[in-house]
This record gives structure tokens, sequence and C-alpha cells, in this order.
């Protein structure tokens, strides 16, 4: 997964090291059997969303949504229509709708209209089209087809509000039209079953892309960011949220053709990254000749290392029981005191705000809210306070007495 601001130059990186090896990969060709012969396996896709990617004219293929296309023997690229996933995704679902209201003998207020909405008049359903171009991530790399697959997550302004999509509808979902409420409704009216099922899909696959995003044995991230003032303001920022997600990240790539590129510069960005061993910093050096072509894209000489299973911020966080009287005065006289910790960077520590939804944590750093979903002893907890050492965040719970078992 590559990310990075908008002018960094996340899908020149994206494609230069689609065409590479990650390191770590063993070289030679790879086959599987498929019947009696042998059928060599597709090496590489690499996916766009951005819909005025230039990456298919580098490499001078059509750009398809709906299928991937050659680009070389061990490169595939597929350009994601986010309109075009739109489209076809109402369409099945009003095809349910219609279905459920042809079958109803009551009238069912809402649906009906749903249903009479074309495909071809939709422009945009907020915050579904994000969640339908994960979907449809998710799909390919699961499919198994694909040994690696590079995303380039350019173009879509914020890429944490990207990569965020499944988490936050999963959550709007359940917090709109609870689970077991749905199973009430098909229950007492079978003609919603239907409806009601597709609902658990969506929310099934929220669940399953949110998991698999920050799977760090499948997923490794990499951070592009030019060397300009604007790099320099961003990159804490960009690191926060990063942490705040659970990210896997792997390296930060400092692009030296954006910007000034001048050393002191660089030195300052690595300095940001220097505390984290599990990150690596990369220097891209600017090329002369104009990047129009995949063999001038090689020359860019980015490779991308694999995922490792080390987990980072959020998706390392581990929960202890602490004594009271090892907190703060708001836990003292508590029988049972819980603390959720993990490492956090934040660049301004009076943005910071907890809140709580659910099942989820809801944190807040820098104007960036994002879902946590809390481990299950701290789902009957009630947030009482939180402290940072400058490294670690450390968020305090008692259980709520209402959900708690006495004596126990």
């Amino acid at each position: 997964m590559v990310i990075g601001p908008g002018g960094a130059g996340v899908s020149v990186a994206a494609a230069s090291g689609a065409l590479g090896r990650a390191r770590g990969q063993r070289a030679g060709p790879r086959t599987r059997g498929a019947g009696s012969g042998l059928v060599p396996e597709q090496d590489t896709l690499l996916i766009t969303v951005d819909r005025w990617s230039p990456t298919a004219e580098l490499f001078g293929v059509y750009r398809t949504s709906a299928e991937p296309v050659a680009v070389s023997s061990r490169l595939h690229l597929l350009s994601l229509d986010r309109l075009g996933l739109v489209e076809r995704s109402w369409s099945d679902f009003t095809a349910v709708l219609s279905e459920t209201v042809a079958r109803s003998r009551v009238s069912l207020p809402g649906l009906g209209v749903a249903s009479e909405i074309s495909a071809g008049e939709l422009a945009a359903l907020p915050g579904i089209e994000d969640f339908l171009l994960l979907r449809r991530i998710r799909d390919e790399a699961a499919g198994g087809t694909w040994r690696r697959i590079v995303v380039d997550v350019s173009g879509l302004g914020d890429p944490f509000e990207f990569l965020r999509a499944a988490s936050v509808l999963s959550q709007a979902l359940n917090r709109l039209w609870p689970r077991h409420r749905r199973l009430a409704a098909a229950a007492e009216r079978p003609v919603l079953a239907q409806v009601t099922a597709a609902v658990d899909a969506i929310d099934r696959d929220c669940v399953d892309i949110a998991e698999l995003t920050t799977d760090a044995h499948s997923v490794a991230v990499h951070l592009v960011i030019g060397t300009d003032g604007r790099a320099e303001r961003l990159l804490p920022a960009l690191l926060a949220n990063v942490d705040v997600m659970g990210l896997a990240l792997r390296s930060v790539i400092v692009n030296r053709g954006v910007g000034d590129g001048c050393d002191r510069r660089v030195a300052r960005l690595r300095s940001v990254v220097h505390d984290d061993r599990d990150v690596e910093v990369i220097n891209v050096d600017r090329v002369d000749e104009p990047i129009d072509r995949a063999a001038r894209l090689r020359k860019v000489g980015v490779t991308f290392a694999r995922p490792d299973g080390r987990r980072c911020g959020t998706g390392a966080a581990r929960v202890a029981e602490v004594g009271a009287d090892d907190g703060s005065e708001t836990v003292r006289g508590q029988d049972r005191v819980f603390e959720l910790t993990w490492r956090q960077r934040l660049p301004e520590p009076d943005t910071l705000q907890l809140g709580r939804s659910g099942d989820d944590l809801l944190v807040t750093v820098g104007g960036f809210r994002h879902p946590v979903r809390l481990p299950s002893v701290l789902r009957r907890c009630v947030v009482v306070d939180a402290a940072w050492d400058g490294t670690e965040l450390v968020v305090r719970f008692v259980p709520d007495p209402k959900l708690w078992p006495k004596g126990r």
C-alpha cells in the first residue's frame, strides 16, 4: 500500500516499485499446477484508484476498470473506476429492494422510492465509493491469482480518510440499524430477510476489509513524501495517523525529485522517523529525464519491503489489569482497573480527544478521528482517563456497573 500527500510522487513511486521486485522476494519464474501442465503464475498487480492517474499512459496500455491489463509478463494494471463500481453495486441492491417491495403486502416506506432510482442517475453515494474500491482491492488480494499487489492510493485527497472508510461505514450501519434489530426485523417480517442479509453482508465486508488493512502479515504500508516545506509540516501528522489506524508502516520514501532536495531538509525529515526502528527511510534521487515510459520508471529504482508481521500503533495495543493505586485520582477506590496501551505519536498533544461509541473507542488526533475496536474485556468498561508519556498513550478503563457481573 503506497500512500502520501498529493504531489509527492506517490504514483511514480508505486509504478516504479511495481516494476521491480519486493526486497526479500526470490528471483526466477514460478509455476503452479493446472491439470497435467504447468501454467506461469501472474506475479504483480498494480491497482490505481485515481481516475486521473497517468499510470496507464506511462505504461502505454488502455485504461479499464473491469479487468487487469497486461503491462508485461510479470505486471498487470487495474485502474478502478469508483462511479462504475457504484452503478453496478446499486443495480444489485435495488434488485433486492424491488423484489422485497413486490412481495410485501403492506407499504414499506422508503424502499419503493429507493428501488426506483436508476444507477445512471447516481453521481455519488457519500462514503460508499471508498468502501466499494476497498472491497474490490480485497477481492483481488484474496483471490489467490497474484503473488504481490501494489495499491497506489493517490488522487483521493486524504489517504487516511479512504483507508478508514470500511471502519466508519460499519460503525454507521450498526448505530443506525444495529444487528440485533436487523435480525428482529427479519424474524417479524420475513419479507425483509433479503434486505437485512444484504446489510449484514456489507457489514461483514467492512470488518474483513478493516482487518486486512491492518494485517501486518499481509500488508506493508509505504509513505511517500517530497522534500519541501509542506512535507516537513505534514510528516509528523501523517505518522500520528498511521499510529492511530494501526497501519503496518515499513518505509518512508523521501522523494528528492519533489522540492529542493537539499541535504539539510532530508536530514530533518529523517530525524522525524529516526526513533522508529521498524521503519526504513529511503532516499529516491531526482531523475533528470522526463518520466514518461516504463524504462524511465525503472530508473527511479523504488523497491518495497515485504510485510514482516510487525504490528504498529493501535494494531499492537496491549491490555493489562493494574492496581487502582497505580493510576490517577480518578481510578482510586476502584476494584479493577484496566489499561490499554499503544505507541502513539502526538505532534499536537492538546488535540487528543477520546470518546466512546458502542464497542469502539473514538480516538481523535490532530483533527483526524478513527474508531478503534476494543478488546472484549474493555467493551463492558467505561473510559476514565488517559496519559501520554511522549511515546505511549495509556487509556484507563473501569468496569461499567450496569454490564459487569457483581463479584467478578
